[in-house]
């Protein structure tokens, strides 16, 4: 990998030493309607609606949800990477190769992957994300007690042209890299683990000697 495909981060925004993985607590303070406040709409195991929670009481009971994923290329075809912060509900400050979110209750998911899309890199007039694939992800635990983590996610890609912004709130760091140079870090930085298991069956569906671990192809 050369230097010249590596990002030279400002000081201020220079990614730190690997963080602990694992979700976290949000802001100490804050205001009383925020992001827990959050009204999802909980889905079964084929992603048919069967209620409401607040985005706070789905993950604090393993409420299954869904969420949008969303691939953002640069001009030069380069991948939007960032550092969540360390206020996330889940996974703060681990790396990230998608922009994305939950959906909110009565939201499409495309309408879902467009507002997340805009709103984390700072953008407005970005084009439609296209749909690749959706999964259901399960996160892997070996304590039978613990609460489940699972949502049923639809995976995008975009090209953004813009100049990017991101939210301060949401990412901690963002840096344009070659696949290549994403590809080498994989093993490096603690990535969000729904990120890397979208991640992966993106992979497989453009390798297909790799397989696609279970991902359903947008249509099919």
């Amino acid at each position: 990998m050369s230097t010249a495909s590596r990002p030279e981060p400002h000081p201020e925004s220079r990614p730190g030493p690997n963080p602990a993985s694992g979700p976290g607590p949000g802001p100490a303070s804050g205001p009383a309607s925020g992001p827990a406040d959050e009204i999802l709409d909980i889905v079964d195991e084929n992603d048919e609606v069967i209620g409401q929670a607040p985005r706070g009481e789905a993950y604090a009971r393993g409420l299954r949800h869904r969420c949008v994923f969303v691939q953002a290329r640069d001009a030069r075809g380069r991948i939007f990477v960032h550092r969540r912060t360390p206020t996330k509900l889940v996974f703060p400050s681990l790396y990230d190769m998608f922009v994305g979110g939950v959906v909110g209750a009565g939201e499409s998911y495309d309408d879902a992957a467009l507002r997340e899309a805009e709103e984390e890199l700072g953008v407005a007039g970005l084009p439609r994300p296209v749909p690749l694939f959706t999964f259901l992800y399960e996160a892997p635990d070996s304590d039978p007690d613990a609460i489940p983590r699972t949502w049923w996610s639809a995976v995008y890609e975009v090209r953004c042209e813009l100049p990017v912004h991101p939210q301060a709130e949401e990412v901690a760091w963002h840096a344009f890299l070659p696949e290549s140079e994403l590809v080498a870090r994989l093993g490096e930085w603690q990535w969000v683990p729904d990120g890397l298991a979208a991640y992966e069956r993106l992979r497989g569906l453009r390798s297909p000697a790799r397989g696609h671990g279970g991902a359903r192809p947008t249509g099919q």
